[in-house]
């Protein structure tokens, strides 16, 4: 079995087995309870959880800290990360604070358009789109560097994941964008079935 992080979820997959995973939407507001209890209740059913990163644009706990509790908590988080709120500073740092807590699994995705929250006149920063922040998490990761070419001391060691919405519109761009994941270096995509799922993945 051949595996290049840390990950509970690399490893299930590596070895050719299904995972299971579930998804937990933060709260509007800091009360760690709210992760807790939703972790409790699908903790022995699930492989790892992803935490979503302000979906569909409405502000809430930040997925990094909702992670932390998971991590603290035993269980395998999948840190969402998305590159409408950050630019490519913030992003590289925010990845370096999931691993100083030994995140090891990491979704990049574009983010829902600020237009569907509570913030509709924010702006978009989109520095980096998800493909490019693939392949940031995976020079990070596999060369030790950030993008401005300097060295890093303990570099993340991140399973890096994409998603796929095979039911969004406009339907023919899907397989030529997930095309595009793979090449950046994608190692594992979480699909929506129901189309009901992340809009802008």
């Amino acid at each position: 079995m051949n595996v290049k992080t840390p990950s509970k979820l690399e490893k299930i997959l590596a070895s050719g087995n299904l995972a299971v995973t579930s998804e937990v939407g933060p709260p509007r507001g800091s009360d760690p309870e709210a992760i807790i209890e939703k972790a409790n209740i699908i903790k022995d059913y699930v492989d790892a959880i992803n935490i979503t990163d302000n979906q569909t644009s409405v502000t809430r706990m930040c997925s990094l800290a909702a992670c932390i509790m998971l991590k603290q908590m035993g269980l395998e988080p999948v840190l969402q990360m998305v590159t409408r709120d950050r630019n490519r500073i913030a992003l590289q740092s925010d990845i370096l604070g999931a691993a100083s807590f030994d995140i090891n699994n990491m979704l990049c995705l574009s983010g829902d358009h600020q237009s569907f929250g509570d913030c509709a006149q924010g702006q978009n920063v989109h520095d980096l789109d998800s493909m490019q922040l693939i392949q940031t998490v995976r020079k990070m990761r596999d060369e030790g560097k950030f993008l401005g070419g300097d060295d890093i001391k303990r570099p993340p060691q991140m399973f890096v994941g994409a998603a796929a919405n095979p039911f969004a519109d406009p339907f023919e761009i899907r397989v030529p964008r997930l095309a595009k994941k793979i090449a950046a270096g994608v190692e594992f995509i979480q699909t929506d079935e129901t189309g009901k799922g992340p809009r802008s993945p």
